[in-house]
């Protein structure tokens, strides 16, 4: 509940399908949700504001939680189920797997967190290959330095593949640490909620592979003179990377705020902006090679993480200097709140919304 999972490319007829008034909407039950927790947990905490100051709870990627004389840990959870978040007719039981964990482990990317243990629990109908599974689990572990520690199985009718994941903050990445800043994210790592006017808002990588993927996948692999885009394309919806060093990467260089790439780059860019009470004027959004315009603007399970930061210049050269793809620019935070420009016209948001 940090965060509502992913584009849902499974077998929806698109990753861009509209909002629409059907059932109840994934971010109001959430918000109920919310609230009702909170409300139990005075019990446990009588006095004071809820959440406690230096902890995060529902409402961002991941949540951020202090144990008595610990230090904080970053928590989040996600699902992979079958039919709706992947289409088990296009991906392995490996893939399936090595998509759960990425996807889970992106949250903590986007807080500027770095992945220590995960659970996975998975629901399975029989027949299911749990080795092969698992395989795909423990090769993206092995990618993101994360160790499964335990977890739980069961049968059921549908497969539901469930990682948790726990982090923690390098106090190494803190803003200042050994940059000179003294701007950013602070101890609960990088949020929604800290983006401010004239900050650039920038992408990790270009966007739409995901949505271009799915639709080659399902409509037949394109003919001689692809250059490679195909496989390119399948891949980045099959097996997606989490942004790790990036996330980490930025919060060290005193980002503001930071978001996922999940519903749609659109949806997403909405949700950090609402968070922070800021507006922006987007431009410039760059497509994957093969891509649509409409695929990068709302295609949903990237998984790039969008960054914002009021010194992209300094942010640049420490990404070349870690060996890091360059990001790019997409737009600037503005001082009034609710805007939504891209290429100096109002936007309309696009991307993939649960309902129940």
């Amino acid at each position: 509940m940090h965060r509502p999972n992913s584009g849902d490319q499974g077998l929806h007829a698109a990753p861009l399908d509209p909002v629409t008034d059907r059932g109840v909407d994934e971010f109001e039950a959430i918000d109920g949700l919310r609230a009702r927790f909170e409300r139990a947990a005075r019990a446990r905490v009588p006095n004071g504001p809820i959440p406690p100051p230096g902890e995060l709870w529902i409402g961002d990627d991941a949540a951020v939680v202090a144990p008595t004389g610990q230090a904080p840990l970053v928590l989040a959870t996600d699902l992979v189920v079958g039919g709706v978040h992947v289409d088990l007719e296009l991906c392995s039981p490996s893939d399936i797997g090595y998509k759960a964990m990425m996807v889970t482990v992106s949250d903590l990317a986007a807080m500027g967190a770095r992945p220590d243990y995960a659970l996975l629990s998975m629901a399975a109908p029989a027949g299911t290959d749990l080795d092969a599974l698992g395989q795909g689990v423990a090769e993206a572990a092995a990618v993101c330095g994360c160790v499964v520690v335990g977890g739980d199985l069961s049968a059921g009718a549908v497969l539901v593949v469930s990682m948790a994941v726990a982090g923690s903050l390098d106090p190494a990445d803190h803003p200042g640490a050994d940059l000179g800043a003294d701007a950013g994210s602070g101890g609960t790592g990088l949020t929604r909620s800290g983006a401010r006017p004239g900050d650039a808002l920038v992408v990790t990588g270009p966007l739409g592979a995901s949505a271009a993927g799915l639709r080659l996948l399902r409509h037949g692999r394109p003919g001689q003179g692809d250059d490679g885009r195909f496989d390119a394309l399948s891949q980045a919806y099959r097996r997606p990377t989490a942004r790790v060093a990036e996330g980490r990467l930025a919060r060290r260089c005193g980002a503001t705020a930071a978001v996922d790439v999940s519903d749609g780059l659109l949806a997403d860019v909405g949700h950090l902006l609402d968070a922070s009470g800021v507006g922006a004027a987007l431009f410039d959004i760059p497509a994957a090679a093969g891509a649509t315009t409409e695929e990068a603007q709302g295609g949903g399970e990237e998984y790039e993480l969008v960054i914002a930061t009021p010194d992209p210049e300094g942010m640049a050269a420490a990404f070349r200097g870690e060996g890091l793809r360059p990001f790019h620019i997409i737009g600037r935070c503005t001082d009034r709140p609710g805007e939504r420009l891209l290429d100096g016209r109002p936007i309309e948001t696009t991307g993939w919304r649960h309902r129940f």
